[in-house]
Formats: structure tokens, C-alpha cells, sequence
């Protein structure tokens, strides 16, 4: 477990960059997609035209309106095809203003990289995510293979995610908290993702985080899993933002409390 977590904080970047870069906001833009629109877009291009549900469903934990708001359109303006070239060559754009196809060891990380990308292939049960961007071609650009390669590893585990909270009946709103809750994540970047333009004004709400037992957002971080901590079942939405405390955020002391080993109901999204 060690070896794969540090081969994923390894690895990350050289996927991960392109939804901060600017090569990619320039070249969506060229395709009349701004905002949120080039992520999503650009994200599930490999699906096809993909409705704003699908997108819903398979990203998980984002808020249904910001998704809808972001998508509903998108394909009015481009195609599925355009959209991957454009993420392709904003990739490789920016890898070579890295350097990395300067590397001497390119070839051989691509080769590793590219064997556990494959041998991933074959165990596509249940993965969308994964398996639409399997399907894709392999590029010729070494660059291009070794990001390939990463997107498809990254798309594995990000469904593996989702079976997970799914098994464990976590939902969306549940994970940001959990997330947020580990110190891993500023709270900030998570009020954006679930609560998009109206996160400050209660957008995120009260989200139960109990797991009977399980992982537990508590008054000192997360809960090991066997635990039997006190989970914060109503946090207001202006305390949602964990103050500082140590190497973990620290949940607020108000808001509802209860020590408690039972499921938690669903969260539900806000919608104002």
C-alpha cells in the first residue's frame, strides 16, 4: 500500500495538471467552452455526447446544479472529438513546457506506467469512468502515452472511489466532508465543488457523516475505522470550513452531537 500511494503522489501531476494549466483554458476556450464547462467536457468527452446526468452520476460528488449549469449547452458549441484534441494538445503542450519529454528516464516510467495501465484494462467491471478512456486510441508522442497511461490509472481508482462510498453508503456531499476532515484538502476548494456560487451563503448545509462505527468526521479529525467516535450530524454551513488544528483540520465545536454506532441517512444536495 505504501509503494502505490507513493507512485500515485509520483505520478498524480502529470495528469492532474491539466485542469489547472493554461494551455487547457485556452485551447476549450477556443472552443466556446469557459468555466466549469472545459472540465466536465473535457473530463467525459470520452463517453460521447454525455448528458449533464451521466456526468452527475459517474463524477459522484459533484453538486447536481453546478454540473447541469456547466453542461447543459456545452454540446451546442463543440463535439465530443474536438474537445478530446484539445485536451490532448493542451496536455502535451504543457508536459513539454515541464520538460518531461526531456526526462532520461521517460522511457522507462512510460513503460511502467503504460504495463500497469494495461494490465488495469482488463479488470473494467464496473468502471465507466476507466473504461471510456480505455477505449480511446493510445497517441504516438511519448509525452502524450505517459499521460495517457495516468489518465487511465487515475480513472481507475477514481471509480474505485466510487464503489467504495457507494458500499459504504457514502454519499457525495459525505465524501467532501470526509475529505476535507483529513487535512488532504483545503474545506475552500470543497465549498466550490459542492456548493458552487451559493457554498458561502449555506450551499453545503448539514451533511451527516456518521458510518456506525466506520470512518467518522469527530472532534479531532477522522476516526480510524472500529472507532466509536462522537460524529458531527449537523454542522451549520458558515462553520463547514474546518478551523486549523494540528496536522488535521479540526471539526467546530457547536452544531448537533451525538455518540452514536448506526447509518446515517443520505445526505441530500442543496439546491439554494
Amino acid at each position: 500500500m505504501k509503494a502505490a500511494r507513493a507512485a500515485w503522489r509520483r505520478l498524480e501531476p502529470v495528469h492532474g495538471m491539466i485542469y489547472f494549466v493554461p494551455e487547457a483554458r485556452r485551447r476549450y476556450a477556443d472552443l466556446g467552452l469557459s468555466g466549469r464547462a472545459g472540465y466536465f467536457t473535457s473530463r467525459s468527452a470520452a463517453f460521447g455526447r454525455a448528458s449533464a446526468e451521466l456526468v452527475i452520476s459517474t463524477f459522484y460528488n459533484f453538486n447536481p446544479d453546478v454540473v447541469r449549469q456547466a453542461v447543459d449547452g456545452a454540446w451546442d458549441a463543440t463535439t465530443p472529438q474536438q474537445v478530446l484534441d484539445a485536451r490532448y494538445a493542451a496536455a502535451c503542450e504543457a508536459l513539454r513546457r515541464a520538460g518531461i519529454h526531456e526526462l532520461p528516464t521517460l522511457h522507462e516510467v512510460l513503460a511502467l506506467t503504460r504495463r500497469a495501465a494495461e494490465a488495469a484494462c482488463e479488470h473494467a467491471q464496473g468502471r465507466p469512468l476507466f473504461a471510456a478512456h480505455a477505449a480511446l486510441p493510445w497517441p504516438e508522442e511519448p509525452v502524450l502515452q505517459l499521460w495517457h497511461a495516468q489518465t487511465l490509472l487515475r480513472e481507475f481508482r477514481g471509480d474505485g472511489h466510487v464503489a467504495c462510498l457507494l458500499s459504504e453508503g457514502v454519499g457525495g456531499l459525505e465524501a467532501l466532508v470526509l475529505h476535507a476532515a483529513t487535512g488532504e484538502v483545503d474545506a475552500e476548494v470543497h465549498h466550490e465543488v459542492g456548493g458552487g456560487r451559493n457554498a458561502r451563503r449555506g450551499g453545503l448545509g448539514a451533511a451527516p457523516v456518521a458510518r456506525g462505527g466506520r470512518i467518522c468526521v469527530t472532534q479531532g479529525g477522522v476516526g480510524e475505522k472500529g472507532q466509536t467516535v462522537g460524529a458531527v450530524l449537523d454542522v451549520p454551513a458558515q462553520e463547514y470550513a474546518f478551523r486549523s488544528g494540528g496536522p488535521r483540520r479540526q471539526v467546530p465545536s457547536s452544531g448537533t452531537r451525538r455518540c452514536c454506532r448506526t447509518r446515517a441517512a443520505p445526505s441530500c444536495w442543496p439546491t439554494t
